[in-house]
């Protein structure tokens, strides 16, 4: 890995608008955080859920207003600026607008949900308008990097087609490790700080960089870090469907702006990605809906294994940093090696941790009890006090498979991040 030459230059704004971002998510998510209190927009302690007091959501508003604000006061210095950081050739005033306008956009549609808890349906549909917007806006990748050298053509209706897909599987992709405090925030700040530190690189933009790309992710990052301070376990206010939309949807476009970093944007993503893929091929191997919720998610294997939640939350933590790195030093065609290599050893960590549990002594309702805990309480020791729900009711995991629509069915080998809409509702039944 390689910093682009004149990269120095870019290091006060791009600092800049980390340090902004920060702050305002840290100052603005107890307003949050009390508004949600006010208006009654809290997670319930019940029987299905974990956590054991109410915790208000939509913490994403916060993570939304801080890297807004921070990302268009980067805008308008920049436009400003004598010596501007030039955007890239591709990322005009409408690729821009998609990135802001198309934040907004799914921060409102994922309010939505935490406030009026949304069947899984109307979810999907409000993914589908955020991602049709962005791609009206122009934010299509016109290439692909591949693996065998040289690019892939990827305009007109294939790079519609694929930013389509991307955006949706990004969205549920966050939504699908959203499991635990502080867990999905903290992959998508690492995976923004990976994306920004590949656009300081020789590796894009032609030898040459993309620094103005790599502002804007560290804005999305700082805003991360920021909220991070308050969705830590123990967690005193959770991300909700808001965290989610927004979150996954700025890093789709962030990782397809300039020259795609799709591979790279795989790779660092590699855990929700692959959990997701696995988790559904183990349901519709067992003959269930693929999106029926249970603890068979990689956070909840490493819980049964005798592991706390904040050491579950920072092991992962631990992988998704050695993927980003991977990512940094890699080349395309090794980074596409790295993340079917990673596939499989998934697969086979989860078929070990499976058999383990089903060896393990079982407690009430049949769940693995655990070194260490007695029957009974096997279900919340693990993760007492809270876990990271978004907005789903208590009745959502009880929807019907034919209100959580399927992309062909059936899912297909992890070239890209799972497209089901596992709502954020069924997996709060899963904690």
């Amino acid at each position: 890995m390689r910093f682009a030459p004149g990269i120095g230059s870019a290091l006060p704004l791009l600092f800049g608008t980390l340090i902004l971002a920060g702050v305002l998510a840290f100052l603005f998510t107890p307003v949050v955080r009390a508004v949600a209190h006010r208006f009654d927009i809290v997670d319930q302690p019940d029987e299905r859920r974990v956590n054991l007091r109410p915790v208000p959501r939509g913490g994403g508003i916060a993570v939304a207003f801080a890297c807004l604000v921070a990302m268009s006061a980067f805008l308008i210095v920049n436009g400003t600026s004598g010596s501007p950081i030039r955007p890239p050739s591709s990322i005009g005033a409408l690729e821009l607008l998609a990135l802001l306008a198309g934040g907004v956009l799914a921060t409102i549609i994922g309010t939505l949900d935490d406030t009026f808890q949304l069947r899984a349906r109307y979810q999907l549909v409000g993914q589908l308008v955020v991602a049709a917007t962005a791609i009206a806006l122009g934010a299509t990748p016109d290439s692909i990097s591949s693996p065998f050298g040289g690019d892939i053509d990827t305009t007109g209706f294939i790079g519609a087609g694929f930013a389509l897909l991307w955006i949706l599987g990004m969205v549920n992709s966050m939504n699908f490790i959203d499991g635990l405090d502080g867990l999905s925030s903290g992959i998508g700040l690492i995976a923004a700080l990976t994306l920004g530190l590949i656009s300081l690189t020789t590796a894009v933009g032609g030898g040459f960089g993309q620094p103005f790309v790599a502002v804007l992710c560290f804005a999305l990052a700082g805003a991360l870090a920021g909220f991070l301070r308050w969705n830590f376990h123990p967690a005193s206010i959770f991300a909700g469907t808001s965290g989610v939309m927004f979150v996954g949807y700025t890093l789709a476009i962030l990782s397809i702006l300039g020259t795609a970093k799709v591979a790279v944007a795989l790779l660092v993503l590699g855990v929700p990605i692959i959990d997701t893929f696995w988790i559904i091929v183990r349901r519709i191997g067992a003959r269930r809906s693929p999106f029926t919720p249970d603890r068979g998610h990689i956070h909840h294997r490493l819980l049964d294994l005798g592991l706390s939640h904040i050491q579950t939350v920072l092991l992962i933590y631990a992988i998704c940093i050695a993927l980003g790195v991977m990512a940094l030093v890699l080349p395309v065609s090794g980074q596409i090696v790295a993340f079917a290599l990673l596939t499989g050893g998934t697969g086979l960590v989860f078929f070990v941790l499976t058999r383990r549990s089903v060896d393990r002594p079982r407690g009430v309702a049949g769940i693995a009890t655990g070194p260490g805990r007695p029957a009974g309480h096997a279900a919340r020791s693990p993760i007492q006090g809270s876990s990271e729900p978004s907005a789903g009711g208590p009745d959502a995991a009880d929807e019907s498979t034919a209100d959580r629509p399927t992309v062909a069915g059936v899912p297909s080998p992890p070239v890209g991040p799972p497209i089901g809409p596992e709502t954020a509702h069924q997996e709060a039944a899963s904690r």
